[in-house]
Formats: structure tokens, C-alpha cells, sequence
């Protein structure tokens, strides 16, 4: 019988080959004092084959990453200047732009209560979700977060959305929402979903942006991450409205919620979203 890899040691086996990959491309490309460069989706091939490593099927893998899952090798991100970080970036068809921008993480605050909202989820959708983004996606939609957090009403229009923006090549946001007010005006509102350990990108929030310039020209976009956040208490549901102010994307407002069982909202706790409600 053949020995296979255990799943505890494969992660790091793979983040070594990704590694490697991009490192020879950054040093291929990288001249020092210059704070971008470009290359092409078939360099990951090549490079692969030069250092005789097997590349993924996906090769989009290896790029997505090291956008939302994976730090940089130590021999790119110690180049970077004070202040800033390296990021991948889409730059047209089959093409990557690597580009110094200034260092950006978008985090849940600690500081905040969760708010406590009655389960809407459908047990069976839980059951048969397929990974975490798709079930904390559900669980928005079903608790009809985006609409609470929002202050809108709000419906799904589309799961992973994709269109080809000049310049950018093809993007592609989880779910997009379109949403309208008390007064009337509408908006686009792209959401990305994060589980396990990806991070929130503020590459992708741009990428949201473009997307929603180029499919809803007459609606303002509201763009919106959440993310699953575990602790002692249980699961939190975290919420962000992001937007760019600057050149740069930052936070518009941040919610909590932990969806529970109707029977686990008190009278302390209502008492308690009362007295919050009149001091807004």
C-alpha cells in the first residue's frame, strides 16, 4: 500500500511550492526603487518547470493564495518600503500586477457586543453547504443580515458575479446584493464572505467597486465583507461596510452577530438593543 501524505503536513508542502514559485518570479522581475512590475499567468508554468515542481490544476490557486490566505515569502515582503506591502493585483487577461500599497488589514474589533439575532438559517441548507463561504453566505441571506446591518431592504440578486473590466481582465464577487432605502435610492451592495483563514482583502473590495462601476453605472455600491469569527461564546457573524476614501479602502461601520435560538434572546438583552436603539 502506497504511503500518502497526511492532510497535516500537505498544507505546508504546498506553501512551500507556492513559495518557491513566486519568489523566482518576484526575483526575475523586481528591481529595487521600483514599486511595481507585471507578468504573465504563464510564467507560473514555466517557473514551475524550471524548478521542477508539479503546479495545482487550478493555477488561479496559487495566485488567490497569497492575495487572501497566505503571507508573502520573506524574500519579497523584506523589500517592501516602511508602511507599505506588497499585493497582488489583476492587470488583464491571464496577467498580475504586483504593487507596493500601503499596509491595510481589515480586522474584527474586539470591542464590540455581539448582537444576538433568532436563527432563520433552514437546517437543511446548513447540512448541505459546501464549505464555509457558501454557508456563511446562506446564513446571511436566510437572517437577512444585509438588511439589518444596512438599513435597507435588500435582495440577492446573483452568487459569484463575474464580468470583464478593462484593465483588470475578468473579476468576480461572491454574492451582489441590490438594495433600496426609505427615500428611495438604490445601490449595488457586493458582498465577499471569509471563512477559515482567509483574510479580507482590500484588493478585492476594489475589485468590487469596478465591478459594480461597470454593471450598475446608475446605483451606489455599498460594498460589505463578512466574516465567521470564533471564540469562547460561540460563532460570530462579522460585518463590515468598506468603501475608498483616499486611494485607500476603509471602514464605513462594523457589526457583530451571533445568530442563536430565539429562546437565548432575554429580556436583558432586548432591554439592552432598546436602550442602544435611543441613543443613535
Amino acid at each position: 500500500m502506497d504511503n500518502e501524505p497526511s492532510s497535516e503536513i500537505e498544507p505546508t508542502k504546498k506553501e512551500n511550492r507556492y513559495s518557491g514559485i513566486l519568489a523566482k518570479i518576484f526575483a526575475a522581475h523586481h528591481i529595487p526603487g521600483v514599486l511595481s512590475f507585471e507578468f504573465d499567468r504563464t510564467e507560473l508554468t514555466t517557473t514551475a518547470a524550471e524548478m521542477n515542481l508539479e503546479l495545482p490544476k487550478n493555477l488561479g490557486d496559487l495566485i488567490y493564495s497569497f492575495r487572501f490566505r497566505t503571507a508573502l515569502p520573506e524574500s519579497i515582503s523584506s523589500t517592501v518600503a516602511e508602511g507599505f506591502e506588497w499585493v497582488i493585483e489583476l492587470a488583464g487577461r491571464g496577467r498580475y500586477r504586483m504593487i507596493q500599497r500601503k499596509y491595510n488589514r481589515i480586522l474584527p474589533s474586539a470591542l464590540l457586543i455581539p448582537i444576538k439575532i433568532p436563527d432563520a438559517t433552514p437546517e437543511i441548507v446548513i447540512a448541505h453547504a459546501q464549505g464555509d463561504e457558501q454557508a456563511l453566505l446562506a446564513k446571511v441571506r436566510y437572517n437577512r443580515l444585509i438588511d439589518l446591518f444596512l438599513r435597507v431592504t435588500a435582495y440577492s440578486l446573483q452568487n459569484h458575479l463575474r464580468t470583464s473590466v478593462p484593465e483588470i481582465g475578468q473579476i468576480e464577487t461572491d454574492e451582489v446584493y441590490v438594495g433600496v432605502n426609505h427615500f428611495g435610492e438604490q445601490f449595488a451592495i457586493p458582498v465577499q464572505a471569509k471563512g477559515g483563514n482567509d483574510k479580507i482583502g482590500s484588493v478585492q473590495v476594489a475589485q468590487d467597486l469596478a465591478l459594480c462601476r461597470k454593471a450598475f453605472p446608475n446605483l451606489r455600491a455599498r460594498p460589505v465583507a463578512v466574516q465567521f469569527v470564533s471564540d469562547a461564546g460561540g460563532e460570530t457573524i462579522v460585518m463590515f461596510e468598506l468603501t475608498e476614501y483616499e486611494g485607500d479602502i476603509r471602514v464605513v461601520s462594523e457589526k457583530h452577530y451571533r445568530l442563536v435560538p430565539a429562546s437565548q434572546i432575554g429580556a436583558e438583552d432586548l432591554e439592552r438593543y432598546r436602550q442602544s436603539a435611543l441613543g443613535e
